[in-house]
């Protein structure tokens, strides 16, 4: 039985009081306190109006199986103190009020663009009584040797380094609203400091401004009330878990990760600690060959693929009727199925890893096509294991998988539906059983795509420079084969091959110079010596800066780029375009296991000049 919630007005000095001995405290699933300068200024503002400002919403704590470990709210400090309450909904204005109104020590924040200060925070007595003023005007942020500085802080625009200054420009300092005696002492002080000054009339006029700052600000904010809505501690798990999934909705709205690590908290397990041990796993830190090529892989993406392994082994035991990893089913991952599934799942990883390292030559993290794809990857690998995905017959179809994927350009968009697609179709070929492999079957590759890759922001062109790794290209002037350890030694990057300069100079198409068909991978040595010259002139430049070079050996290396050597040293452009083209549609084949269909069309013709079969 669902209890229902509760909902009483609390003085929101209560809640302060209460929060500052660790009565209240939140969570330790709760991501931190986050808000700036200007956000707590806002607030403060509306505070100072008595202006709603949402509710609180709270736990009862004690439930037993409802474990969650809790904290103070950022600035309290540490007590060792169990809570009567948690916090689900309300943590940033909470704990923004606690600090600019209750705490006596400056906010520690960040401004607008994410600069660290500390500010205490005051209003100017004057402006909140003058009904033209906006509020928030009123409400200023001091630095923390409360001195307000311009002209690069040379200049010192507003001192309220201690009371008299404080009394004398009428500033009211918020930290001490909620305590008692404090707030009797600056009222008193400010009465003193007036009667003393031998002005009847200003004496007045002060006294009359703090008589209605008194009346209109400072009661209004001493009196003021928030809802509380409170859950009591019998409310079920799964209950809490969705009321927190629900109003945590506006701000910063919660990842899919958070949500699932309040929901696992609740069994007294930390989900963001176990994350930082698996992320470690799967980038292979500590390994001997050390790349970042999964180092996108991030907390989602690890829940995702463990959910979707988790729904194919479901679906395979018949325990479930459909293999879906949709946000919904990662919400709904149960703890129980995540903690029994994440070794295998970790395993995975590892064999991807190993499989784009040996077997595709993606060796780093910027030349990986889809760092999505690696979810059904990982979870395929999981399920078939290391022993089954190192058997040649299942190299071969998961290889071809997954250049179907990438030059395809499969995995754009939203693709929980693709992911459930590729482990049935691919472990079912694998098995040797009847698949439909969809992603394979689906996978389109146009001869025009050539011309429009023009940056490695593309899936396919980094896959089309993966391609050209595997083939073994050797660079011009040291002849280093880009494979793993050597790309580990110097990292290759893309360059043009007619130089981008002698193009623009000979009227060359940008369309066409600019486009994957006239650059390939090579070494910057070897980039600074081509520089911008024409390829019969950078050529014989090669040989003589290499000892002992031959042009037969030059041209094997410049081949070996799947370059049409006689027309590339005779500067003969189209010739040389033509070729290319048609050698990396047949690469392209070769790694799809289909034919580009319209190598011949009327399109293709009109727009390279010529047939590419």
């Amino acid at each position: 039985m669902i209890i229902a919630p509760s909902s009483v007005d609390t003085n929101l000095s209560q809640l302060l009081l209460e929060a500052s001995i660790g009565k209240i405290q939140l969570p330790e699933f709760q991501r931190d306190w986050t808000w700036d300068d200007d956000r707590i200024r806002g607030i403060l503002s509306s505070l100072s109006q008595g202006y709603p400002m949402g509710a609180i919403m709270r736990l009862q704590y004690g439930n037993p199986d409802i474990k969650f470990r809790y904290r103070t709210l950022e600035g309290v400090g540490e007590k060792n103190e169990i809570p009567e309450y948690l916090i689900l909904d309300g943590q940033q204005r909470l704990t923004s009020m606690y600090q600019a109104v209750y705490d006596s020590k400056a906010v520690q924040t960040v401004t607008d663009k994410k600069a660290s200060i500390k500010r205490f925070y005051y209003l100017d007595m004057k402006k909140c009584l003058d009904e033209d003023e906006d509020r928030i005007e009123a409400v200023l942020s001091i630095p923390q040797d409360k001195k307000l500085k311009e002209n690069f802080d040379r200049d010192i625009k507003l001192d309220l380094s201690d009371r008299s200054k404080e009394y004398e420009q009428q500033f009211f300092p918020l930290n001490l609203v909620f305590h008692s005696s404090e707030l009797t002492d600056w009222c008193t002080g400010y009465v003193l400091y007036y009667a003393t000054i031998g002005d009847p009339q200003r004496t007045a006029e002060a006294m009359d401004i703090y008589n209605r700052f008194k009346s209109d600000v400072i009661d209004t904010i001493t009196g003021y009330k928030l809802p509380v809505i409170t859950l009591d501690k019998s409310t079920p798990r799964e209950a809490v878990c969705k009321v927190f999934e629900n109003v945590n909705t506006g701000g910063v709205p919660l990842t899919v990760f958070e949500l699932v690590t309040a929901s696992y908290a609740t069994q007294d397990f930390n989900l963001r600690d176990d994350w930082l041990e698996c992320r470690a796993i799967i980038r292979g830190e500590g390994e001997t060959l050390n790349t970042d090529l999964l180092n996108g892989i991030d907390e989602t993406a690890f829940l995702t693929t463990v959910t979707l392994y988790t729904s194919y082994v479901n679906k395979v035991k018949e325990i479930s009727g459909m293999v879906s990893c949709k946000k919904r089913d990662v919400l709904g991952l149960p703890f129980e199925d995540y903690e029994a599934n994440k070794p295998a799942v970790l395993q995975g990883y590892r064999i991807a890893r190993e499989f784009l390292l040996k077997y595709q030559y993606v060796f780093r993290q910027r030349d990986l096509p889809y760092p999505t794809q690696l979810i059904p990857l990982a979870a395929i690998c999981a399920y078939l294991g290391k022993s089954k995905c190192n058997e040649p017959n299942t190299t071969k179809i998961l290889t071809r998988w997954y250049w179907c994927g990438i030059l395809g350009e499969m995995y754009g968009g939203a693709n929980e539906t693709r992911y459930a697609n590729d482990i049935e179709d691919v472990v079912n070929e694998v098995m040797g059983r009847p698949s439909l492999n969809r992603t394979v079957n689906a996978a389109f590759f146009s001869s025009t795509r050539l011309l429009t890759m023009q940056s490695r922001l593309s899936a396919a062109y980094k896959g089309i420079m993966a391609l050209l790794y595997k083939e073994r290209c050797r660079d011009f002037l040291n002849d280093t084969t880009i494979d793993l350890v050597n790309s580990m030694v110097e990292t290759p990057d893309i360059h043009h091959i007619f130089p981008q300069k002698y193009c623009e100079d000979k009227g060359i198409k940008r369309l066409k110079h600019n486009s994957i068909v006239n650059k390939t991978p090579i070494l910057p040595e070897t980039n600074r010596a081509i520089g911008g010259d024409a390829p019969s002139i950078y050529t014989q430049r090669i040989l003589n800066k290499v000892a002992g070079l031959t042009e037969d050996e030059l041209r094997a290396r410049i081949e070996s780029h799947l370059i049409d050597y006689p027309a590339f040293v005779a500067d003969d452009f189209d010739t040389y375009f033509i070729s290319r083209a048609k050698k990396l549609l047949d690469l392209i084949e070769k790694a799809m296991g289909k034919k580009v269909a319209d190598r011949n069309a009327e399109n293709t013709v009109e727009q390279f000049g010529s047939s590419l079969l």
